[in-house]
């Protein structure tokens, strides 16, 4: 098994190091770094905008770019947080708690440093779990009827609504706006236009690119439009020789980094958790084993190296559930989906051997542009503090300018356009009543595959609902939803802990 999944990694190597594969994974994780800085852009913003860029370009390449400037943005996002205490995207709010203080020590250079070590190994352990575990992942899934899949994907979709940020009702309701939104169209046995009142052009379907960049480009766009807070860079002054931790720093940071990394690592494989839980997850529990748990909040190096480590070992893990069964554990993961999809790729158990260059060229760029990150980010940290600095009223209309020219360009429809402006317009009004629209991307992404496997395992069973508690897999994963259920109204009954008093304000992702 070991030697045929290194003769597979050593044939992504060759797919991911071609000019142009290279080309736009560089293009990627470059993108990625920049908007990591940039409050309010995030991962999910910049990928709905790029998504139709897609279009023309092959699918390997496509995905590379994609994939790129989701786990590109983690390192950007912890410049910001250490230098000047400003948590640009939510992984990164815990590591403001240790990084900020230890910049106002003048140990700034050296959390970065210590910071790069982490992403890199969490990175490179996210990676190598997915070389092994996914073909694993593949081979039991083979095996899987209707009835398994459809129960699976009914944990991803209850796990993503419900462990998401906010009130788990909300995520609810949210992942049922994305499932009624994924059937609105022909039905794809019988034809009848469903929910497309009349218009024509809603009889196939709403477009993803629709759905992602009214979300999550035009919504979040203007709930950050306001925003006028100075950026003090008083501290941003980091020489390259700044960044060598000390031995005594790089002793205290091992053990803590390895742990941040098991951590995340294990927090990928549960659909919905992410990046941002894994941090929490990571911090609170160094935090719990410290012989000093008292100085943690005053600049430890543990608090920086943890969460950072664990961060970015889940974002590399996400894409384990995502590439082998096709499960999306989040909005930026169904992003991706969706991006397969409109290149006609089926996402499944069937991806890894249909089509080997896609995935491998996959995992292996990702060691690429984790080394592509780790060169960029150091040289680059002042050009990206400077990208601060520049008014939102500049930042802004240009990036709708684009969303709008991405969205007429997929398929010269201004309908489309219209269509991406209400869906904006509805967008920014949820997130004004707190409901957060990424479960509406999760929903809207496995709603046509649950609806098509439920209605199989539905005709195979002649029309028994126990089917889904028949089959042990599917009891399995039936069982499950309940306790995520049970354990949901559990927490909200009996409220947990703060995890540290003084946590700085998380933005919106």
């Amino acid at each position: 098994m070991i030697s045929t999944a290194l003769t597979d990694l050593w044939y992504g190597f060759g797919v991911a190091l071609e000019p142009h594969n290279l080309m736009w994974c560089f293009i990627g994780v470059l993108v990625g770094n920049m908007v990591g800085v940039l409050p309010g852009m995030g991962p999910l913003a910049t990928i709905s905008i790029l998504l139709p860029l897609t279009f023309g370009i092959k699918p390997v390449g496509a995905i590379l770019m994609l994939s790129g400037v989701f786990y590109g943005a983690q390192y950007g996002g912890a410049i910001c947080s250490i230098l000047l205490n400003l948590p640009c995207h939510p992984p990164h709010a815990v590591t403001c708690l240790d990084g900020f203080p230890l910049t106002k020590k003048g140990r700034g250079g050296a959390a970065l440093g210590i910071t790069v070590i982490s992403s890199f190994v969490g990175a490179s352990w996210g990676i190598t779990e997915m070389i092994f575990l996914s073909p694993v992942l593949v081979t039991v899934a083979l095996k899987f009827g209707p009835a398994e899949i459809c129960s699976l994907m009914l944990l991803g979709l209850l796990a993503g609504s419900t462990l998401a940020r906010g009130s788990p009702l909300k995520g609810v309701a949210m992942t049922l706006c994305g499932l009624l939104l994924g059937i609105v169209g022909s039905d794809i046995e019988t034809g009848t236009p469903r929910f497309t009142f009349g218009i024509p052009n809603l009889f196939d379907g709403v477009e993803i690119v629709a759905i992602a960049l009214g979300l999550f480009g035009i919504a979040e766009f203007m709930k950050s439009v306001n925003q006028l807070s100075e950026v003090d860079t008083k501290y941003t002054n980091v020489k390259f020789k700044d960044l060598r931790p000390t031995k005594d720093e790089l002793r205290r940071s091992w053990g803590a980094m390895f742990r941040g990394t098991i951590i995340g690592s294990l927090c990928a494989l549960i659909p919905g958790t992410g990046p941002t839980i894994a941090s929490f997850i990571s911090y609170a529990t160094e935090k719990k084993i410290s012989k000093t748990p008292e100085l943690f909040g005053t600049g430890m190096i543990e608090g920086v190296a943890c969460p950072e480590a664990s961060t970015h070992s889940s974002v590399q893990g996400d894409f384990i559930p995502t590439m082998s069964l096709g499960i999306p554990g989040d909005a930026v993961m169904a992003l991706i989906l969706g991006a397969l999809m409109i290149q006609g790729i089926v996402p499944g158990p069937q991806l890894i051997s249909e089509h080997p260059d896609i995935f491998w060229g996959l995992v292996a760029s990702f060691w690429i542009g984790n080394i592509m990150l780790v060169v960029l980010n150091v040289p680059m940290i002042g050009l990206w503090v400077k990208l601060l600095t520049i008014p939102y009223r500049y930042l802004y209309p240009s990036a709708l300018f684009f969303v709008c020219i991405g969205v007429y360009s997929t398929n010269n429809d201004m309908f489309q356009v219209g269509e991406t402006i209400i869906i904006g317009l509805v967008g920014y009004l949820l997130l004004l009543l707190d409901f957060h629209p990424a479960p509406v991307l999760l929903g809207f992404v496995l709603g046509p595959r649950f609806e098509e496997n439920f209605r199989r395992a539905m005709l195979i069973s002649r029309g028994d609902a126990l089917v889904f508690i028949k089959h042990p897999i599917s009891a399995v994963f039936v069982g499950l939803c309940v306790l995520l259920i049970v354990g949901q109204i559990y927490v909200r009954l009996r409220p947990p802990k703060v995890l540290a008093e003084n946590l700085p304000p998380v933005m919106a992702e």
